[in-house]
């Protein structure tokens, strides 16, 4: 046997023997927002709220607000035949918030112009607040949740200065109070910033909404017997 080959066997054997270096540390999201501290709470319950808020509104705001061409015929059809039972079960017919105007329309014709245009306003103003309701709950977690990530900069900072009176400056004793400052400022400001995103977006919405009753309430009263003028 070589010297070389006796010294590769040698190597081969002290590798083998060494212990296994530690992988290194991984850490996770979970263990990532566990830093943050009781402060979490808050906002773990901010962020639950405002993803149902947005959820549900969103979902109601798209069934409500599309206009049903089809319907509009409909009525428009009955209508102009004298047929008003026809037009009122076409509305009834459809789950959307201009359907539900148009059956306001309709079940007063035959009176004064000025009389079914304002149930039709009324009727309107009762549809934009359904829709609008709970959205401000978005705008108030938008505020909020910053001043919560505040907060946690704030005990940061106190746990910080804690630890390095009571064991000395080093990064083991400072790691912690920059955790909780970290975690909760970046968590209060992700969710406020995503609340306002959300409540921009369902306003945005709303206003698409309140346009398509608008217009089909507009085409509505232009077609409606002159014997209602």
């Amino acid at each position: 046997m070589s010297f070389i080959s006796l010294l590769l066997q040698v190597d081969t054997a002290l590798n083998a023997a060494a212990p296994a270096a530690p992988a290194p540390e991984k850490i996770s999201l979970l263990s990532l927002l566990m830093e943050g501290g009781a402060l979490m709470v808050p906002l773990l319950l901010c962020s639950v709220i405002m993803v149902y808020v947005f959820v549900e509104r969103l979902l109601l705001i798209r069934k409500a607000s599309p206009i049903d061409g089809a319907m509009m015929v409909r009525i428009q059809q009955a209508v102009t035949a004298g047929d008003n039972a026809a037009a009122l079960s076409a509305c009834r017919n459809s789950t959307t918030a201009v359907a539900r105007v148009m059956e306001k329309g309709v079940s007063r014709i035959g009176r004064p112009y000025e009389q079914v245009e304002k149930a039709m306003e009324n009727a309107g103003r009762l549809e934009v607040y359904k829709l609008e309701k709970n959205i401000s709950v978005l705008s108030t977690i938008a505020g909020i949740a910053p001043i919560f990530g505040f907060l946690g900069t704030i005990a940061g900072m106190i746990i910080l200065f804690f630890n390095v009176q009571h064991q000395g400056f080093s990064l083991e004793t400072i790691a912690g109070g920059i955790y909780t400052k970290m975690v909760t400022s970046a968590a209060g400001l992700i969710i406020g910033l995503l609340s306002y995103v959300g409540y921009a977006y369902l306003n945005a919405q709303i206003n698409k909404a309140v346009h398509n009753i608008e217009s089909a309430s507009v085409e509505f009263l232009d077609n409606i017997p002159s014997s209602t003028n």
